[in-house]
């Protein structure tokens, strides 16, 4: 929990049961059960929420104080959801179960309805200040990125055309300027979320503003594929299948992309913020 000795868990022998505990005493400080199985849990250093799969609960942090509840959301078994670390609480979970719609709120009331997708949702990030959302759908070819709270959208970029996707994590860089992407796939996707206009210098550049202008020709579906961006950089893990979750940080003042797996492996790649490319494997430990 943040740079404390405590810990939040969920046990397959008490699914009900979220419990809080000090992991250096080995000691459980409280615990709270609920009607359903908890399918995911988030916290920050104000608000513990408990996402069922047709409700959320949200605790006061410092008693596990009950604060509000909010009933009848859509079914959401993958317990899809994300609190920003911010002292500004938003939380972000599916709108609807068909349709890629989220809802943030400020851990008490309704702050903005977002249509971010128009299939069902199937990863939502926010970055380390609360300031911009990332999300994907089911189908995983195209990632999102809106301002919060007005729900603006920012970026928009492209994972694949042809081939579909099971996103399994996003994860954004610490000053929020990067955006990385895992799946069911081997191939790791970054994003570069760069707002300024630069001058066009190179057949890339070229080719993309070619797009872009040719797009607001073309019809509307065509025209959105021309407009988004690909991937800055890329990795490729060993093999793929096994679940995920990604995370760009600085090692020994070095940027590194971080990747850990259900298979118990944790795979370090380097990661050049300026010129991008492939993303060379450095290290992996189990």
């Amino acid at each position: 929990m943040f740079s404390s000795s405590l810990v939040t868990s969920v046990s397959l022998s008490a699914p009900r049961k979220v419990q809080v505990c000090h992991f250096q005493k080995n000691q459980e400080i409280c615990s709270q059960s609920y009607a359903n199985s908890i399918l995911a849990v988030r916290l920050n250093r104000q608000r513990v929420v408990v996402c069922l799969e047709e409700s959320i609960c949200i605790h006061n942090i410092r008693d596990m104080k009950l604060l509000h509840i909010i009933r009848d959301t859509p079914s959401n078994p993958n317990g899809l959801c994300d609190l920003t670390a911010s002292d500004v609480s938003y939380l972000a979970y599916p709108g609807s179960a068909h349709s890629g719609e989220v809802h943030i709120f400020d851990t008490a009331n309704l702050v903005v309805m977002i249509t971010a997708h128009n299939g069902a949702l199937s990863a939502l990030k926010f970055n380390s200040d609360g300031t911009r959302l990332a999300s994907a759908s089911e189908k995983g070819t195209v990632i999102r990125v809106f301002s919060i709270p007005s729900g603006e959208r920012l970026f928009e970029f492209r994972r694949g055309i042809k081939r579909c996707a099971s996103i399994y994590s996003l994860a954004f860089s610490s000053d929020s300027l990067f955006l990385c992407c895992t799946s069911n796939t081997e191939t790791i996707h970054i994003f570069k979320l760069d707002t300024s206009a630069e001058p066009i210098s190179s057949v890339h550049d070229w080719v993309s503003f070619v797009g872009r202008t040719a797009a607001s020709y073309l019809p509307s579906h065509v025209s959105d594929i021309l407009q988004q961006e690909r991937a800055f950089a890329t990795a490729r893990l060993p093999h793929a299948g096994c679940k995920n979750v990604c995370a760009l940080v600085t090692l020994k003042q070095l940027p590194r992309l971080l990747v850990a797996s259900t298979d118990g492996y944790l795979y370090i790649y380097n990661f050049n913020r300026v010129e991008g490319g492939e993303c060379v494997l450095q290290k992996q430990h189990r």
